[in-house]
């Protein structure tokens, strides 16, 4: 998925300016072809979807003002109900609200930021565009960042390492040592840690010496989503082909199989009878952990609640993901969790001695997003380039080191933190819905 393309004349995002420039195969995202269930059937509550938009454009707003008036953040629950959107027990309410937030952020309102979800929103969707492509490209979506290292990288190239897994990463402020499994170790004078938030999480690396508490309590302190597409393949499209998502609202569970997208579709992978379920947060963990058989029951019964009138058959095919098992990921993406300040965010990102930090984790304007991992990613580099070569490239942001919460003395005001970092873009802005 690439999400937030770009806009006519304005900026365009650098994930989708890559997509196209590699033919990588997408397909738009229509949010408006849409059908809505629950266990007795098809069930029209779209009125809902509307409902949560005229809420929306209220605690966005809402969003802004503690922003502005340097408010203490709080959760994305308390500014729905501040809102006057209060599913309670409307589970078709909260079907609709799973689509609009946890679909998102992987979490529920309750375990989400208030101002840091919304920022995080609106510095994608509305910087770039609101608009979000399904990525159908067989060769996978790698295809991009293949081509993109293809421009620097040459075949065999002994500088980039397969099936290689780190153990130990030893750091000082002389260099930094990488121990593999096999003993085999490289040495740099800098190094850029790109583990994902999971893998620092679960403590599958030793650093040496140990982290310090502020970067450990940076690393603890966020949120690490899980986000699981579950696949069934018939040998008959029997939904509407002509639509991309199916809403289900459960009768007892919230995001118990909510959202189904067809790639029957046209533009999709017509012909190919494939429907496929996502799910998040801890029903994620919960289907990963569980054997193939009983999670492809479940969404069959899911299925024959919401086509009642249809003899829905075996799959020929099923498949899903374990995110939460990979020990290369543990996990999809970060969220940013309720109450937290942007000091312990800066420690999450900030580099110890000659080890840098980057990804999507510690982007405070895109976490979450793709691009996130990117921005970051170049501007770790940018500033290590910058001591290599006693030249700082990047200006706007900074060279060198990054500041860290005990520089800061504990500020907790936006424009300072966004001035202390050279931020070129504000994580903060909240737009005017007028």
């Amino acid at each position: 998925m690439v999400q937030g393309l770009g806009t006519e004349g304005g900026p365009e995002n650098p994930i989708w300016t890559f997509a196209k420039e590699y033919n990588i195969t997408n397909t738009y995202s229509d949010y408006e072809s849409i059908l809505t269930y629950n266990e007795t059937g098809y069930v029209n509550y779209t009125n809902l979807l509307d409902d949560f938009e005229d809420a929306w454009t209220v605690f966005e707003q809402n969003a802004g003002y503690i922003v502005t008036d340097n408010l203490q953040d709080r959760s994305m629950r308390a500014g729905l109900y501040q809102a006057d959107w209060k599913p309670k027990m409307n589970m078709a309410a909260q079907a609709v609200e799973w689509w609009d937030w946890d679909w998102e952020t992987s979490y529920s309102p309750d375990e989400s930021s208030f101002v840091f979800g919304i920022t995080g929103y609106n510095l994608t969707f509305y910087q770039y565009s609101e608009e979000n492509n399904f990525v159908i490209d067989q060769r996978g979506f790698s295809a991009w960042l293949k081509g993109v290292a293809s421009t620097f990288l040459q075949p065999n190239d002994t500088r980039l390492l397969f099936n290689t897994v780190i153990t130990d990463v030893a750091y000082s402020s002389d260099g930094v040592t990488v121990t593999m499994d096999d003993g085999s170790c490289v040495e740099a004078d800098y190094a850029v840690c790109t583990f994902s938030l999971g893998v620092l999480q679960n403590d599958v690396v030793t650093f040496e010496p140990e982290l310090p508490q502020w970067k450990q309590d940076g690393i603890a302190t966020f949120q690490m989503g899980t986000y699981t597409k579950i696949f069934y393949q018939f040998n008959e499209t029997f939904w509407d082909p002509d639509t991309q998502f199916f809403l289900y609202a459960s009768p007892t569970q919230r995001g118990y199989y909510p959202v189904w997208q067809s790639l029957s579709t046209e533009g999709f992978l017509p012909d190919s009878n494939i429907i496929f379920a996502t799910m998040v947060g801890r029903d994620s963990y919960r289907i990963e952990a569980q054997d193939d058989e009983i999670t492809k029951q479940e969404g069959l019964e899911v299925l024959r609640q919401m086509f009642p009138d249809v003899d829905i058959p075996e799959p020929i095919d099923f498949y899903y993901p374990r995110w939460s098992l990979e020990p290369w990921a543990y996990g999809s993406y970060s969220n940013w969790p309720p109450g937290t300040t942007l000091e312990m965010h800066q420690n999450l990102r900030a580099n110890v001695e000659r080890l840098y930090f980057a990804g999507e984790h510690t982007s405070a304007e895109y976490f979450g997003f793709l691009h996130g991992a990117w921005f970051e990613g170049r501007e770790a580099g940018e500033r290590i380039a910058g001591l290599i070569t006693m030249e700082c490239v990047n200006v706007e942001s900074g060279c060198g080191n990054y500041t860290k919460y005990e520089v800061l003395h504990g500020t907790t005001d936006y424009a300072e933190y966004n001035a202390f970092n050279g931020m070129a873009v504000s994580p903060f802005f909240v737009a005017d819905s007028s």
